[in-house]
């Protein structure tokens, strides 16, 4: 975003600093020459409209690239943008053709209510009965995977099986959706099974106004009793930035009319729906809240009242690694008695294991389910999946190192040969503002900062910039914009891969101060 003017002033001010006119030792005489035609270089591209264009769009790899493929040289700054964007759309479309966007569901349902409803009487002549018996007692497996047709068709295939008790089925569907215009989108369903007979779908999504849309799903399913036809019908409206209300009818096999409002905000998330209908009717509040923490922790409970009984839902989830989020929550109820429901999200996968504990409302039962997984899941994350983590991040960073080893090797030299230049520059300025009682950096140093206990094993590593500092002093002014100060002349990278940090102890009306600004953060000394 550099004006010309500015351009020419940096420019104009590096030129002084790196002329190798200017140094008569001959190593620093030939350090200062190599800068120096870097900087001639950098400002020969940045003060032509033309090349500025293509190198902000495709870097130095545009520049170099002989006969210059891409777009012709003589376009202005404008077409070239153009042409970027054009093969921008087409490089989408290639994606979106190679795109499957595969999406999965395991659900394994255990029966472990032998061990809290034991009746001791039944088993005293089976062998083995003073094991609880604990079985798998029902299935579902579900997949999905999209096949984009053009930029605006796509066909979905989905199937599902599923088994309880030793009794189960399957069906298999297929989706064409087509996006009308950017108000809306349809879709047609056809599916069959061995449970069912075949299914006819039509779904159509449209936004009535920019806060309001409508889904409207239509379907027939063709079985042995007749035609059973179905409509839901789902009406939403943005009451707020963060609000959502819902109103839904649904007509056919569980035919039921449902109200919700639901809040999303950074640190929480809220609920309240209410349903009539049959055979099911209840209301249902729901409380998530959400922590700002690395890990991502939620902490959710709901209260679910009805026809059916009465159920109160408690749990939390976690990020456990970068694509994985572990969940468990307590569901307690009557007539439904304790589950204890595990769930791992990995991607687009999903993983699901209700285990249900007991049919009586046990407190033994109650706080087992809550203090065991909370026990094993600590146990797993000091001794298993922190180690693996850490051990993980370590081999990024190794490989990260490793490939931009040399590159960083000549950043080096040249920092250290952009300080070496500057040392008489920087003695002149620091004249300069000593009699005017200005601005004097007396140490600065750039790098990883290791200042919590907790990371007190992690090695320190930081360089010396306080010489580069000095020399970007202008008018007892320091002003360092919002980017990564590793391209600062005099700077380079001494921990590729790692959180840096800027730590500077300066002087100014006599005073000292300390500031410390993170590596991409806007730093302006002396504060206002």
């Amino acid at each position: 975003q550099a004006s010309q003017e500015e351009l020419k002033a940096a420019y104009r001010r590096l030129c002084m600093l790196y002329h190798p006119d200017k140094h008569r030792d001959p190593e620093l005489k030939s350090q200062a020459e190599r800068l120096f035609n870097l900087v001639h270089q950098a400002y020969e591209v940045l003060s032509d409209p033309q090349t500025r264009a293509i190198y902000d769009i495709y870097g130095r790899r545009g520049l170099e690239m002989e006969g210059w493929e891409v777009v012709e040289r003589k376009r202005t700054a404008a077409e070239i943008r153009e042409e970027f964007e054009r093969l921008q759309r087409e490089r989408e479309e290639r994606r979106l053709q190679q795109r499957t966007n595969p999406k999965g569901t395991i659900s394994v349902g255990i029966d472990a209510t032998d061990l809290f409803d034991r009746y001791d009487e039944e088993y005293e002549d089976v062998p083995g009965s003073s094991f609880p018996q604990i079985e798998i007692n029902k299935m579902h497996i579900s997949q999905s995977i999209e096949a984009p047709l053009t930029s605006t068709d796509t066909a979905i295939l989905s199937g599902n099986l599923s088994t309880q008790n030793g009794n189960g089925g399957g069906s298999i569907n297929l989706a064409l959706r087509r996006v009308t215009s950017a108000k809306g989108w349809g879709e047609l369903e056809f599916g069959a099974g061995d449970l069912h007979g075949p299914l006819f779908g039509l779904k159509i999504f449209r936004n009535l106004t920019p806060r309001c849309f409508i889904t409207t799903n239509c379907a027939l399913q063709f079985s042995s009793r007749g035609v059973r036809p179905g409509l839901t019908t789902v009406l939403a409206r943005n009451l707020d930035k963060n609000t959502m209300g819902y109103l839904q009818w649904r007509w056919g096999i569980q035919s039921a009319m449902n109200t919700s409002i639901v809040r999303d905000t950074k640190t929480s998330h809220f609920t309240v729906a209410m349903q009539l209908g049959i055979p099911h009717s209840f209301v249902m509040v729901s409380y998530q809240h959400k922590f700002q923490d690395e890990d991502q922790t939620r902490v959710k409970g709901s209260l679910k009242a009805g026809f059916f009984g009465t159920i109160v839902e408690y749990g939390a989830e976690r990020k456990i690694s970068r694509h994985s989020v572990l969940g468990a929550s307590v569901s307690v109820g009557v007539p439904q008695g304790v589950s204890l429901k595990i769930k791992l999200n990995r991607a687009s996968q999903t993983y699901f294991f209700p285990v249900h504990l007991t049919d009586q409302l046990l407190p033994s039962a109650v706080f087992y389910a809550t203090v065991g997984p909370l026990v094993i899941y600590f146990a797993m994350h000091r001794l298993v999946i922190k180690p693996y983590l850490r051990a993980q991040k370590e081999r990024e960073l190794e490989k990260q190192r490793e490939s931009t080893a040399s590159d960083i090797l000549q950043k080096k030299q040249e920092a250290e040969a952009a300080v070496r230049l500057m040392q008489e520059s920087v003695r002149r300025i620091i004249e300069a503002e000593e009699a005017r009682m200005g601005l004097i950096i007396v140490n600065a140093w750039y790098g990883k900062f290791v200042n919590d206990n907790s990371r007190k094993n992690e090695k320190v590593k930081v360089i010396d910039v306080t010489v580069p500092l000095q020399c970007l002093v202008k008018d007892s002014k320091l002003i360092l914009t919002e980017a990564s100060k590793a391209g600062l002349p005099g700077f380079y990278d001494p921990c590729v891969g790692e959180e840096k940090s800027l730590k500077v102890l300066y002087q100014f009306r006599g005073v000292l101060h300390q500031v410390m600004a993170a590596d991409n953060e806007a730093l302006r000394i002396p504060k206002q």
